[in-house]
């Protein structure tokens, strides 16, 4: 009887669960130009291809967002699967919702139309509380760039600033997509702590914090676009619920944003007056030779030093070369770069620095050295000339023959090297011995061992690899628990503080540092986010837990400024802790 009544129940079941349903519901059918609406689309039956509307005459202003449910009630199974939308009506008039589609268990199912009534604006506007709507209206991601009209290789900069108005609150964000900067010669510039600003934002009020700043320098002419930032922010949405002592619950809505595209339209260097020594420098510029000896013996050596510094392109040209008399010898100069980046570009020097060894008595002038640059300031080419060199070496053997002369393109004349008395040419010997008594190796104990060793190599490697995997294993486990163990030492004190914000973010700062100190073996003065990234880069640590835990530190710098939810407390903590534990998986 029991069994008859349970096919019964399973009988009834399976049948309201084939019944598929596929609806369409909008929050209202009549609103004011000024309000909005939400359209949600149902299923009973989990579905493929989704496919919404155009939901021409209207805007989305948030969604799609997707809600799953199910449940087994009195042996009753039900389940829901649905996708939200809110719009915001583009103007007055009468609108029809359009047909979804979903494809299920092989079958195409459709909503049927919603009319929709869009009247003038009304006086109080409702389902303006929506959360996905508040963070919809009140965040916006902007590309701010210094220059859309540069010459090629000058540097621009672009400033990522981030705005949200003060009925919300942004605790931390994640990259979703960044830029490729396909046409440039791209650098970010590390950001060592964040600051809260306010400015007006379309007229209105609003605080912004720089998360990225960039220099680029275009490497071709015409219209180039820079692609857009998109970045996931969870955004602290203020509910209408509030805690036992008054205080408004925040309800945590996470949000993709991203920045506009932007083009810049890059303007080739100008062929009038260019030197036919330029190599590409574009910037502001100084240029010195020194020489580290005037005075020095045959086959004593010294240095020549071609430096360039100040501002511009100090990466992407090259020096020019040091023009010697052939009687001098000289190797390949090392190049050197002391270059920093800011938001006005590149700054520093570079230098290529030769060691020059002379082998006769003499005299010895090395012509003037000229580099040259375009100063988009100005918008002109310059110029600048070191002075003549003299070196005189005092000792060393005397050519006595008779100087055989060149003239190279530059118009200077080179004089061919005589030899000095301790030079030689040297003699390469090859007397290809082989020994008289040499025994055959085919059918020698060394030819049957050769034959026979791997073999009986075979059964060892199989039983010693079987042993590596059991060890793996056992290594894996128990890596995977001290890595647990040692995310809840150090997280033990933030755990203690959940609730409460202040005592929460300034813990888990603090055991982030010092699980880094006992880690890298660092101290907290040396904790810049670019050097935690090098360094745990230097130690194989994945990109992505590189990224996590830079975003956690920049989460707890965040929370000094803005308010935050328990919830986002309790996200941040469990990051924290499965970021510490990836980490020393890793090394």
């Amino acid at each position: 009887m029991k069994q008859f009544i349970f096919y019964i129940l399973l009988f009834v079941s399976v049948s309201g669960w084939a019944q598929v349903k596929f609806e369409a519901e909008a929050s209202r059918e009549k609103l004011g130009v000024n309000e909005r609406l939400r359209v949600d689309f149902t299923m009973n039956q989990d579905g493929d291809n989704f496919n919404p509307p155009d939901f021409k005459g209207f805007t989305v202003i948030g969604g799609p967002n997707q809600s799953i449910s199910q449940s087994f009630t009195n042996g009753k199974m039900s389940f829901q699967k649905k996708y939200s939308y809110f719009l915001q009506p583009n103007g007055r008039g009468n609108f029809k919702i359009g047909q979804a589609e979903v494809e299920i268990e092989g079958q195409t199912y459709k909503t049927p139309f919603i009319d929709i009534e869009v009247t003038a604006a009304v006086d109080t506007p409702t389902e303006g509380r929506n959360p996905e709507i508040i963070a919809a209206d009140n965040i916006h991601l902007v590309a701010e760039i210094s220059n859309r009209n540069p010459y090629l290789n000058e540097g621009i900069s672009v400033r990522y600033k981030l705005y949200f108005s003060p009925e919300i609150t942004v605790r931390q964000w994640y990259p979703k997509d960044n830029p490729t900067y396909a046409d440039f010669w791209s650098q970010d510039i590390d950001i060592k702590h964040l600051s809260v600003k306010e400015d007006l934002y379309r007229g209105d009020p609003y605080q912004y914090v720089v998360i990225r700043e960039t220099v680029l320098y275009p490497q071709k002419t015409g219209k180039l676009k820079i692609e857009p930032l998109s970045l996931t922010v969870p955004v602290n949405v203020p509910s209408d619920r509030r805690d036992i002592f008054g205080r408004r619950l925040y309800e945590t809505i996470e949000r993709t944003v991203s920045s506009n595209n932007q083009t810049i339209d890059v303007k080739a260097l100008p062929s009038e007056g260019k030197p036919a020594n330029f190599t590409g420098a574009v910037g502001s510029f100084n240029f010195k030779v020194t020489n580290t000896k005037d005075v020095l013996d045959a086959t004593e050596s010294l240095q020549i030093k071609l430096q360039v510094s100040g501002n511009g392109n100090l990466k992407l040209f090259q020096l020019p070369k040091l023009n010697l008399p052939s009687s001098l010898e000289v190797y390949e100069p090392e190049h050197q770069e002391n270059v920093n980046t800011n938001l006005n570009g590149m700054y520093g020097n570079i230098s290529d620095n030769y060691t020059v060894v002379p082998q006769l008595k003499g005299k010895y002038p090395i012509n003037p050295v000229s580099f040259s640059y375009f100063d988009p300031r100005t918008e002109t080419y310059k110029t600048l000339t070191s002075e003549e060199i003299l070196l005189n070496v005092e000792n060393g053997p005397i050519n006595n023959s008779a100087p055989v002369t060149s003239t190279t393109s530059e118009g200077n004349t080179k004089q061919a090297v005589a030899s000095a008395p301790s030079q030689f040419k040297y003699i390469q010997l090859d007397a290809n011995l082989k020994p008289i008594d040499r025994s055959p190796f085919f059918k020698s104990v060394g030819f049957w061992a050769g034959v026979v060793m791997p073999l009986l190599l075979i059964p060892i490697g199989i039983f010693t690899g079987k042993k590596r995997k059991s060890y793996l294993a056992d290594a894996a486990n128990n890596t995977s628990k001290k890595a647990d163990k040692l995310a809840r030492k150090y997280l033990s004190e933030a755990k203690k503080n959940l609730g409460d914000q202040k005592q929460f973010y300034e813990a888990l700062e603090r055991a982030l540092h010092n699980y880094l100190k006992a880690k890298l073996s660092i101290k907290t003065g040396e904790m810049s986010k670019d050097k935690i990234k090098i360094l745990l880069a230097e130690r194989g640590v994945a990109q992505e837990t590189i990224s996590a835990f830079i975003g956690i530190l920049e989460s707890c710098e965040f929370a000094r400024y803005t308010p935050t939810s328990n919830v986002g407390m309790q996200q941040d903590y469990d990051k924290a802790k499965t970021t510490i534990s990836e980490l020393d998986k890793q090394w």
